[in-house]
């Protein structure tokens, strides 16, 4: 009986050691003091608005929406939507009309071609994960291919090196269970990056917790992952087969998720500062949950900076998740969210 008693004593003692530790390691009680100098430009109408991108160069945005409460639906009709940002109507137009369904798209990625675009997008079924491929002239989305494997056991985010390479995220290793329990609530680190090189699909990183948004820089081969769970964007090397070395892990103090990046290289990021209150969020347990917006200006190894630019509890836009900058503008989406802001920033 004494025995017994020691060893009950004992698990309740790593019972409330591993709740302690998930607790204060997910930003439970980080203050949410509100911080933006700018303003809201508009606040447009489209759910789960939850990655956007960029073309610089044409001056457009792409949306990747769809109502992730309870998806993916057999009939899920999410879409991919443009925006002209030549102008401030900043009206979506939806381009998947006529694909077809289920189309439950999360993370996307656009290359540059001659005269049009490839756009690739991660879409989620009740039958399983696949990578869309489009081509995009003007403002017309041609399907190209549908590109499927084991290895997308979870994406969430993917970017594209050219036309035929290309690297994506697993942000689990156990899509449920009781794996999938201990990956979100310990913090377990078996999520990974994929690198496809145009024929094989292999594994190029692992040991990533809730491995996420991902993003390149080719102008250094540089490639970053953000890992929210320990608030974490990892720095990786790109090197010529494809394969990653690991350069270093920048501490950002919040839940990062999708990475943009500007026209100076440096990383703009949709982050939850407390990650409790995002998974009840979009669980539909809580109405809102705190928003960020994370710059980080990344010199090399060990040199660079993370700045704080927006903060807020989430009664503008809860659970952002994506800040796509555009001169002093944001586009800036949310997981679960009935509409997506574009902010304007002082300068």
């Amino acid at each position: 009986m004494r025995l017994l008693k020691r060893i009950l004593l004992l698990l309740l003692i790593l019972l409330l050691v591993f709740a302690s530790y998930t607790v204060l390691s997910v930003g439970t009680f980080r203050s949410i003091e509100p911080t933006f100098d700018g303003r809201v430009l508009r606040s447009i109408p489209l759910k789960g608005a939850e990655d956007i991108t960029i073309s610089l160069t044409d001056s457009f945005a792409l949306i990747s929406a769809t109502d992730r409460k309870g998806y993916p639906a057999t009939e899920e009709a999410g879409g991919i939507y443009w925006m002209d940002l030549r102008n401030d109507r900043f009206d979506p137009v939806p381009l998947t009309q006529n694909f077809p369904l289920p189309f439950a798209p999360h993370g996307i990625s656009l290359f540059p071609k001659d005269s049009s675009y490839q756009l690739m997008a991660i879409n989620h079924t009740p039958t399983g994960h696949s990578m869309e491929v489009f081509e995009l002239k003007d403002e017309t989305l041609t399907h190209l291919q549908t590109l499927e494997h084991p290895s997308m056991i979870q994406p969430n985010d993917v970017v594209m090196l050219d036309e035929t390479r290309f690297y994506f995220t697993n942000d689990h290793a156990y899509p449920k269970g009781l794996g999938r329990l201990i990956e979100d609530y310990g913090g377990l680190a078996v999520s990974d990056v994929i690198y496809f090189d145009g024929n094989d699909y292999r594994k190029v990183a692992d040991g990533i917790a809730y491995a996420n948004g991902i993003n390149i820089d080719t102008s250094r081969d540089l490639l970053f992952v953000a890992s929210p769970r320990f608030f974490l964007v990892k720095v990786y090397h790109i090197q010529e087969d494809g394969s990653l070395s690991f350069v270093e892990d920048i501490p950002c103090g919040s839940g990062v998720d999708n990475i943009e990046l500007d026209l100076e290289g440096d990383l703009w990021i949709g982050a939850h500062p407390q990650l409790l209150q995002f998974s009840a969020y979009a669980k539909g347990n809580r109405e809102i949950a705190p928003s960020e917006i994370i710059k980080i200006h990344y010199e090399s190894e060990g040199i660079y900076t993370v700045e704080s630019l927006y903060l807020e509890e989430g009664e503008t836009l809860s659970a952002s998740t994506v800040a796509a900058p555009f001169g002093n503008r944001l586009l800036v989406g949310s997981v679960t969210d009935d509409h997506f802001l574009v902010l304007e920033r002082n300068e």
